[in-house]
């Protein structure tokens, strides 16, 4: 491996190497009219990266009781996105798989993190057969005790992969949360894709070394 090489590349899965359909905004909007919250699409959309377990908390006002809402919120919207995701389908970006592959054959880790929590990335992984192998770790958002935009997550795949420098790192994503956490991570390469939750605009206007289309485009990258 050259020193041009990360020796760890950390992607996000939904709207990153899976394609993001709408399923996400859509069963926590769902879920939040459950309990007679409406929120405008651009709220929810401003918090794409998060976990959903935090996301559903920024959206409830403070009161009393509000922790078993949240909790009951949550757990509609986790049904939801599992049945949606079961009537849909689950595919991955193109050339997800192919991205990976050539990052593994040269010698560099590949790791997942999600702000979903462990179940419903259990079930994305399993859809694409991507739970064999396919990756060195997964960090879903119930394994850190904070979400994006803090580096938790990246850290905790650091952690797994047993990388210890930052500026050896590359992480990808399609929020500004994503790219928020890669800043505070302090990673060299911090992508951001268009394939997903938010974008070129409001991709340029987040902290960010490179924006590409999708993943397929981050060999070339790296190579370039």
């Amino acid at each position: 491996m050259t020193s041009a090489l990360p020796e760890l590349v950390v992607f996000d899965l939904a709207g990153t190497t899976v394609r993001d359909g709408g399923e996400v905004p859509a069963a926590l909007s769902a879920a939040l009219a459950s309990e007679g919250i409406v929120v405008d699409e651009s709220v929810v959309r401003r918090l794409r990266g998060a976990s959903k377990r935090q996301a559903v908390a920024e959206l409830l006002p403070a009161e009393a009781g509000s922790a078993a809402r949240a909790e009951r919120i949550y757990a509609t919207f986790r049904r939801n996105l599992l049945a949606r995701y079961a009537e849909d389908g689950v595919a991955a970006i193109d050339g997800a798989a192919g991205c990976f592959a050539w990052l593994r054959a040269r010698g560099i880790r590949v790791a997942l993190n999600t702000g979903f929590d462990r179940e419903i990335t259990a079930a994305v992984l399993a859809a694409l057969d991507w739970n064999r192998g396919t990756v060195e770790a997964v960090v879903c958002g119930d394994d850190v005790a904070r979400s994006r935009p803090a580096p938790d997550l990246i850290f905790a795949a650091m952690e797994r992969c047993e990388v210890t420098r930052v500026e050896r790192v590359a992480n990808v994503g399609d929020t500004v949360r994503d790219l928020e956490a890669a800043r505070g991570a302090g990673v060299r390469w911090n992508v951001g894709v268009l394939s997903g939750a938010h974008d070129r605009a409001t991709l340029a206007r987040a902290p960010h070394t490179h924006l590409l289309a999708s993943v397929a485009e981050l060999p070339a990258l790296f190579l370039g």
